[in-house]
């Protein structure tokens, strides 16, 4: 499950290591959602941003997580984010007050940094709107009616899905489609609410796009799924 990033833990981003290591971010956050499925670690933290018009996603691990990450990676690229974490570590401890007028000015600074964000949140809220809005134009239908089209079971394209590494497989994100289709546009990842035991839980639900519908019907004749159903 995806949550927003509100710890003051270390954190290093998808995006930064993909700059170090010289790999794409898609190929990255693949690497992070199939490293934490595989941990069945509770929360992956997250934000968003901007790049050329499109907003995207980007992880945030902390220490532990990113040298876990890395260790799939060579000697050179390891290298790097280790000494990246060094600087990181070195520069990045908060200094105490020593004396009142030092606290006295940290927590003007506080306050100062706080009203900056908070306004920087009310200035992107009305991109974020549109960007909503643009995004409905295809929000996409559930895996379960697509699959009644190409003459699958909705349990067979969940488990075709996950077999083929399109979905992941463990974790809170089961039977939820990895990060590198949602960007390519193939599916989206619709967010609701439900109650259980007097208590409002947050669910997903995977729907897949008019462009998603034509890849995948292409990618099931590839494989051979829709063929063997066909015969």
């Amino acid at each position: 499950m995806l949550s927003i990033s509100t710890r003051t833990e270390m954190t290093m981003s998808s995006r930064e290591i993909a700059e170090l290591t010289g790999k794409q971010h898609s190929h990255v956050k693949r690497d992070i959602e199939r490293m934490v499925a595989e941990l069945n670690h509770p929360n992956l933290e997250g934000s968003q941003f901007w790049h050329k018009g499109n907003q995207y996603t980007q992880y945030h691990l902390n220490r532990e997580l990113t040298l876990t990450l890395v260790s799939g990676y060579n000697i050179k690229l390891r290298h790097s984010i280790i000494k990246r974490w060094d600087e990181l570590e070195s520069t990045g401890k908060p200094s105490i007050p020593t004396t009142y007028a030092e606290a006295l000015q940290l927590a003007a600074d506080q306050a100062k940094e706080l009203e900056e964000k908070n306004q920087a949140l009310a200035i992107a809220a009305p991109k974020a709107e549109f960007a909503d809005a643009i995004a409905g134009a295809d929000k996409g239908v559930k895996l379960g009616q697509f699959a009644k089209t190409v003459g699958l079971g909705p349990v067979t394209i969940f488990r075709v899905l996950r077999e083929l590494k399109i979905f992941m497989s463990r974790g809170d994100s089961y039977n939820l489609p990895y990060q590198e289709f949602v960007e390519r546009g193939y599916f989206t990842v619709k967010q609701g609410t439900y109650e259980t035991n007097s208590q409002t839980r947050i669910s997903h639900t995977a729907l897949i796009t008019g462009k998603g519908e034509i890849w995948l019907r292409k990618k099931l004749l590839e494989t051979g799924h829709l063929k063997a159903v066909a015969a």
